[in-house]
């Protein structure tokens, strides 16, 4: 059984921060993920809000340079390896994925959410027909065409910004009564002619083999209208990967959230969360980041303890 001083189990933004900044602390860190470093944050076609860059960065870029420094400190990063158990009762805190067994002295979990389905008709019909969760994945094959994107904050006018320089015509369908977006990310918006659509939930997605219209209900009124459409983007809050969590104890809310003081710190001791995984209401990079950094200190002081 391999043993590390400190495993991170997700290589989103949180989760490599907290790698980074362990290894920085000497401690033999390893981060495992699942798929590709960069979860949800990858998907960013540009951010506009994060520190340093003033004309924005694309979310993939700076996913690989958090990478390439995570590296540079020391941090392993195992990626197509997934976690299947967590075992937290022993004497150590054992990691079971389905290549290996691991053994932590502390462990910080980072697995971030997964996309979130509206559930509507057409919705899973569609899905790689018009319908997409990832504008930076397919957002070419949309070229001159018609799209909207469904969500409800910085994110999906992020994305709806990015689309605008691919589509002839781009829609933000904001499903709430007021978009809730950064100034400069509204003012950008309507740089590129995107049309703001609020107050309006998507009930239908219709077509024949692919996407050619959908169905959007007036939240006041009641009222439905039909409009042509080649795309569908989704870009919803998401579900907190959590069940392994759960299953081994850790305590969440009634959202599946994992239950965090302001240390990161969780019921088990030794065990740390951070990012979108977490109670913690504002989800940005920015913020996942910070919550890395705090994590990773007090997991630098429990294993010197």
């Amino acid at each position: 059984m391999e043993h590390r001083h400190v495993i991170v189990i997700g290589a989103g933004p949180a989760g490599l921060s907290a790698g980074m900044y362990s290894a920085y602390h000497g401690f033999s860190t390893l981060i495992i993920e699942e798929k590709i470093p960069g979860g949800c944050a990858a998907e960013i076609p540009l951010l506009e809000n994060y520190p340093g860059y003033s004309e924005g960065i694309a979310g993939k870029d700076l996913v690989e340079r958090m990478v390439q420094q995570c590296e540079k400190a020391g941090a392993e990063i195992h990626q197509f390896e997934k976690v299947i158990e967590l075992d937290f009762e022993g004497e150590n805190n054992v990691v079971k994925t389905d290549k290996s067994v691991y053994q932590a002295d502390a462990m910080i979990l980072a697995m971030g959410r997964s996309c979130s389905l509206l559930g509507i008709p057409g919705e899973e019909e569609f899905r790689g027909k018009g319908v997409s969760y990832c504008a930076v994945c397919d957002g070419y094959f949309f070229k001159e065409k018609r799209v909207i994107v469904v969500g409800y904050g910085n994110r999906s006018a992020e994305v709806a910004i990015y689309l605008s320089g691919l589509a002839s015509d781009v829609k933000l369908l904001c499903q709430e009564k007021t978009l809730c977006a950064e100034q400069i990310i509204i003012e950008n918006l309507e740089k590129q002619k995107v049309e703001i659509l609020e107050n309006m939930e998507l009930t239908e997605i219709k077509g024949n083999i692919n996407v050619e219209s959908v169905i959007l209900t007036n939240n006041k009124t009641g009222e439905n209208k039909e409009i042509d459409i080649d795309g569908v983007f989704f870009q919803l809050e998401g579900i907190p990967n959590s069940q392994i969590a759960k299953q081994s104890g850790i305590n969440v809310d009634e959202d599946e959230y994992i239950i965090v003081d302001d240390k990161g710190m969780t019921n088990i001791d030794g065990i740390y969360a951070i990012g979108d995984i977490t109670i913690y209401p504002t989800k940005l990079v920015v913020t996942a980041v910070s919550q890395a950094a705090v994590a990773a200190i007090e997991v630098s002081r429990y294993i010197n303890r």
